[in-house]
């Protein structure tokens, strides 16, 4: 059954100030809505529990993308084309802009926000395993004042985050030091577009001569989050990438996903797609 979208009440505040003494008088009662790319298919479905939303479509204090000597400051009402078309971001940051052209058609690029990306939560997200695998900062505010957090903590279960009733995400912030690093990104799904993915992996590395120094492993579809393969990392940084190397690290991608079955794929399928997949960034790095 179609939901009655008269059951549903839709404010816009003009100001972000504004928003946030909303959510501070009401933190239980509001939901915020951005490009709405998913809360409306949750409305056409007739499951969007949500009865009533405050809109950030379009916020100047959101949308914005600032690019400092030390860092790129990622506003979280952003979206997807306006992150494509920066020049830094594709010249420095080329696996977010990649995961930027994957996330749904055209038209989800122009609505929908990096923000909205995160703190929906989906274990299958685009932008997520890159933030992870760039270790990303996240600043969240509210009516109380702003606070920071590294995003690999913001996830803590399925669709729960750290984020507070009262709190918005406001930005997102991604250090420009990663010079020698080198990035992998593949997404594994039905078509190479507008598909949800059945496993994605975004990754950094950072040799010293043939050692790893340091690496950084994001994934989507393999936990109940989106995920920071922390373990394997640590079971990495420090080898050379010989075949034992691989195997272990292969051991490891395997103790440390939780992927679950479900009508895209399977949970083995999808553990063994990701030890395939760091498999081959690794031989990338030996090349």
């Amino acid at each position: 059954m179609r939901s009655n979208a008269a059951n549903y009440e839709l404010i816009a505040p003009t100001s972000l100030d504004a928003v946030l003494q909303v959510l501070a008088d009401s933190p239980d009662r509001y939901t915020p809505i951005a490009g709405g790319t998913e809360l409306m298919v949750g409305l056409g479905a007739g499951r969007l529990q949500a009865k009533k939303l405050i809109s950030l479509w379009n916020l100047e204090e959101l949308r914005f993308i600032e690019a400092t000597p030390d860092a790129v400051v990622i506003g979280a009402g952003t979206t997807f084309t306006d992150i494509r078309k920066h020049s830094v971001i594709t010249g420095e940051f080329s696996i977010l802009s990649e995961a930027a052209s994957w996330t749904g058609s055209v038209a989800n690029q122009n609505r929908g926000t990096i923000g909205g990306n995160i703190v929906n939560a989906s274990p299958a997200a685009d932008s997520p395993p890159v933030l992870l695998a760039y270790d990303a900062t996240l600043t969240l505010i509210s009516a109380r004042g702003p606070r920071t957090l590294p995003y690999r903590d913001f996830h803590l279960a399925y669709k729960e985050t750290a984020l507070e009733p009262d709190e918005l995400l406001h930005s997102i912030t991604i250090s420009r030091n990663l010079k020698g690093y080198k990035t992998y990104i593949r997404k594994v799904g039905p078509r190479n577009a507008q598909a949800i993915s059945k496993v994605a992996i975004a990754a950094l590395a950072r040799m010293n001569k043939d050692h790893i120094d340091d690496i950084r492993i994001g994934a989507a579809s393999v936990r109940e989050y989106p995920a920071r393969l922390t373990a394997t990392e640590q079971i990495l940084i420090g080898k050379t990438i010989t075949p034992g190397t691989i195997a272990g690290a292969r051991a490891a991608v395997l103790a440390e996903v939780r992927p679950i079955d479900d009508i895209r794929s399977t949970a083995k399928y999808r553990a063994t797609v990701a030890a395939n997949l760091l498999e081959e960034f690794l031989h990338t790095l030996s090349g």
